[in-house]
């Protein structure tokens, strides 16, 4: 009784506000308040074999298969979520983002037999700059409902890219690949893993990255992001 008592002064006192409109929530939501969560733009990917993820790999890298939670346009809420995780400290839109990630790939079937899952890293210099990766509470979220563990430090970035935001898709290419390494190779043999990563736009990154994880022996790859990006 207490403690629902202190909850509640809590609350009264400092309110948890939307991370989309700023309207305080209740004790019973998280993140986003309900009319938000109800205007997510999801992309429907996760059920659908083919789908723009996966076509954008084609000829590039092997995936099993590939999904988006979220699509990523300008000034839409996507981009709003995204921007808060990465550059505002935010992380519980990653454990939010996780929850429901890992529900899709559930019910969708898809993505079945995952032996771990497996964040693009950040370079040891962005992550101090940063204080955090924000790909962990994602990565915790869909590691606790999909019961696979989360392998944060297996995969490390080697060296220190530049923005890779207005660089064309050959260049992002030439920036990415060769600067990453695994730290146990044998580890990943014969596992199916999960990269994910927090937006896809050109998918340089992620194929540099793949490239890495598939030396080891029959490692196979499937790929899930927060958000893919569209009409940029």
């Amino acid at each position: 009784m207490i403690s629902e008592l202190f909850k509640d002064l809590f609350y009264l006192f400092y309110p948890i506000t939307c991370c989309n409109c700023n309207s305080n929530l209740s004790r019973n939501e998280f993140v986003l308040c309900v009319p938000c969560r109800h205007d997510l733009p999801y992309s429907h990917y996760t059920k659908h074999k083919n789908n723009p993820i996966e076509t954008l790999f084609f000829g590039r890298i092997p995936v099993q298969a590939a999904t988006s939670l979220f699509l990523f346009s300008q000034k839409g809420m996507g981009q709003k979520l995204i921007h808060q995780l990465k550059y505002q400290g935010k992380e519980n839109i990653g454990k939010f983002a996780g929850f429901l990630l890992a529900e899709e790939l559930i019910k969708s079937k898809r993505f079945q037999n995952l032996d771990c899952i497996i964040p693009v890293p950040l370079h040891r210099k962005k992550q101090q700059q940063r204080g955090y990766n924000q790909l962990t509470t994602f990565g915790k979220s869909l590691s606790e409902t999909l019961k696979i563990p989360f392998k944060e430090n297996l995969l490390i970035k080697t060296s220190s890219s530049t923005t890779q935001t207005k660089k064309n898709k050959f260049d992002r290419w030439k920036n990415t690949i060769e600067s990453f390494e695994l730290r146990d190779t044998t580890f990943l043999e014969n596992k199916h893993i999960l990269l994910i990563d927090d937006v896809v736009t050109t998918g340089a990154t992620i194929e540099a990255c793949a490239h890495t994880l598939q030396q080891p022996k029959n490692a196979t790859l499937s790929i899930a992001t927060i958000a893919h990006t569209i009409n940029f």
